[in-house]
């Protein structure tokens, strides 16, 4: 790599944030992502999708100025990635989440500036698409959670009629069985003796 290629620095913001941007999602990948983690991974991805080489023909020589503000821009970039990494060690996903939409914004100007005719929606217009289809989603859970808890109560209601159903029929089978033969048992117990006594 030519460090001296005065569009090394798309090169190097590219590269740098695609690495932050995968360490961000194993982070948040094996659990239910808020709506600001999805807003982040996609705001990185519209950042750096179809990202350009350094000698693409659309690609801006910058001047002097625009190289200073490129180096700032990577310098900040840097501070965020520092900072984020020593949130990873804590574990604190929140503050990585803010430091991962700083360090692409460092990087979405650069691309505006090597390549000023790319659009790239901002974060706010993205984390405002997220919010609506994250709300859709949470709204779609709760909604099957409910059914299967009222399936799961239907369920029960019929199982505990089924039963009562079940032990009423057997109580009363067994005690007009039981009255019946006491009452022959009885009758027939009786006549012997009556007929015995008349005689």
């Amino acid at each position: 790599m030519d460090v001296n290629n005065p569009r090394i620095g798309l090169k190097i913001a590219s590269e740098r944030l695609a690495i932050v941007r995968y360490v961000f999602l194993v982070q948040v990948e094996d659990g239910i992502a808020t709506a600001d983690q999805r807003a982040c991974l996609e705001y990185a991805d519209a950042v750096l999708i179809g990202w350009p080489e350094m000698d693409a023909d659309d690609i801006a020589d910058l001047d002097e100025a625009g190289r200073q503000t490129v180096e700032e821009r990577l310098r900040s970039m840097e501070g965020y990635i520092a900072r984020f990494s020593a949130k990873e060690a804590e574990g604190d996903v929140d503050t990585m989440t803010d430091l991962l939409v700083r360090a692409t914004e460092c990087v979405a100007s650069i691309r505006r500036l090597y390549q000023p005719d790319f659009p790239i929606p901002t974060y706010a217009e993205i984390r405002h698409v997220v919010q609506d289809e994250w709300d859709d989603d949470m709204d779609k859970i709760d909604l099957k959670e409910h059914d299967t808890t009222v399936e799961a109560i239907e369920q029960e209601t019929e199982k505990a009629d089924e039963q009562r159903d079940a032990n009423e029929t057997d109580g009363s089978g067994a005690g007009s069985d039981g009255s019946k033969a006491d009452g022959k048992a009885a009758a027939s117990d009786g006549a012997p003796d009556a007929k015995h006594e008349g005689k």
